[in-house]
């Protein structure tokens, strides 16, 4: 059995890799890599094996860096079956689409500049009738049910986000576990990840391989703290946050602490039509949530709604939040502060000191979500500089990804001696190696394109 590792090696995105017993590849994850522009598009626009002889892809989760790419790759000529999660499903139904009309707006934008250069026009990446298309390859698997046709795979719970599965694959007489995103335990809204055990190999992400999360509660206190200072300035929170799970852990926060009565009831307001459409996925799949969240679900009624929060979905509506004074707090896409409504909210707030911003998610190389992070003080939005005057909050207390402790206890439970690690930036991969390597296990980072044979 050969792995052939396509992406998310020694990076975080563009998850993307290929089990072969010889006679079929099997693909695992189609993720959109996210980077440097140019890189990003000669990594996204070709694939380095042929789609059409791939004859199925399973997915652990929906984020874009995991399942970003798929509609490329049915254009490029796949038409096997995608398995996933009925919640993952689900998700990508608005999540593709979302995602096509943002490359269908971009390559817009640049062929208008292109022109006026007398350049020829260039392709989205993929447009929304790729997106659409792309659906209808797509088939349902429950967790813990397994898929069989000479190998199998099995879906247990990842605890990542909304229909998030480790995978656990059997072929030719091996047996490798994947974690996808492995989440951390005891978080809100959803359950506590599993464990894989007796597997030959363990294919782990890294992601925070070098660092540690605080307690949630540490989270709330400081959310709390930061709202209540909004209100005394009469400022703006203003979240990044990615649409899926993200916001609505930070929606159930909020709610969490009015309920206690510990901020006061300010506006909050999510402009994202992406996260309202995810948000009404979350309502549908109550069967993800953890007991605390089920037992609020049926008993308390809708965790991801309360009297003074709104869903913004018209565009109108949400350039009048930019001429609203505070106090509020905005929780906008995207994540990271590359593109979306989060950028004009940023543009009109980032330079009055009253306001905040508060990072609740990680935050990529070279994104503006990332240059915020490290405390650059001019920053530009729209090609235009701006001086950073408001706050900048950190919180990976609400990260959705294990730290370093967590994965470091999880291998211990698995009972596995070889490791591959992958989803990781170089020195959080680095890191967690030397860690395991350390405690006697056989671990390896792999780079892009190297083949492991097991």
């Amino acid at each position: 059995m050969e792995i052939e590792f396509w992406g998310a090696t020694r990076t975080v995105t563009g998850s993307q890799f290929i089990i072969s017993d010889g006679k079929r590849k099997i693909l695992f994850e189609c993720g959109l890599f996210q980077g440097r522009r140019k890189e990003s598009e000669e990594r996204n626009r070709n694939f380095p094996y042929d789609p059409g002889e791939i004859p199925y892809l399973f997915l652990s989760h929906a984020h874009m860096d995991h399942a970003g790419n798929i509609p490329n790759l049915v254009k490029h000529g796949f038409r096997g079956k995608i398995i996933a999660t009925p919640a993952t499903i689900d998700l990508l139904q608005y999540m593709l689409r979302d995602s096509a009309h943002i490359h269908e707006k971009d390559a817009e934008y640049v062929n208008k500049k292109r022109k006026r250069k007398g350049l020829p026009p260039i392709e989205p990446l993929y447009t929304m009738k790729d997106a659409e298309e792309s659906m209808e390859f797509f088939e349902p698997l429950d967790y813990y049910e397994t898929f069989e046709d000479g190998f199998s795979v099995r879906f247990i719970e990842a605890g990542h986000i909304l229909g998030s599965v480790q995978l656990i694959i059997e072929m030719d007489g091996k047996k490798i576990g994947f974690t996808g995103d492995l989440g951390r335990p005891h978080l809100p809204i959803l359950r506590d990840p599993d464990q894989i055990e007796g597997v030959d190999v363990l294919i782990m992400e890294s992601t925070y391989g070098k660092r540690y999360h605080r307690p949630i509660e540490e989270a709330y206190k400081d959310l709390e703290k930061i709202i209540k200072r909004a209100e005394e300035l009469k400022g703006k929170v203003i979240i990044p946050a990615f649409s899926v799970g993200r916001t609505q852990e930070v929606v159930y926060c909020i709610h969490r602490l009015i309920d206690e009565k510990r901020i006061p009831e300010i506006p909050v307001y999510v402009d994202s039509p992406l996260s309202t459409n995810v948000t009404e996925v979350f309502r549908r799949h109550p069967e993800c949530f953890d007991e605390e969240t089920y037992k609020m679900f049926l008993e308390e009624g809708d965790p991801f709604g309360f009297e003074r929060i709104e869903y913004i979905r018209d565009v109108e509506e949400s350039k009048a939040l930019n001429h609203m004074h505070g106090p509020m707090v905005i929780i906008s896409a995207s994540g990271m502060c590359e593109h979306g409504r989060i950028l004009h909210h940023l543009k009109n707030s980032i330079e009055d000191e009253r306001n905040a911003v508060v990072i609740v998610g990680y935050q990529a190389v070279n994104t503006l979500g990332r240059k915020l992070v490290e405390g650059e003080k001019r920053v530009n939005i729209f090609g235009e500089p701006h001086r950073v005057r408001a706050p900048v909050y950190v919180l990976n207390e609400f990260s959705a990804h294990a730290d370093r402790n967590d994965l470091l206890r999880y291998v211990e439970s698995s009972g596995v001696k070889r490791i591959i690690l992958v989803h990781g930036e170089e020195k959080e991969i680095e890191a967690l190696r030397e860690e395991l390597a350390r405690r006697g296990y056989d671990v390896h980072a792999p780079r892009r394109g190297e083949r492991i044979t097991i």
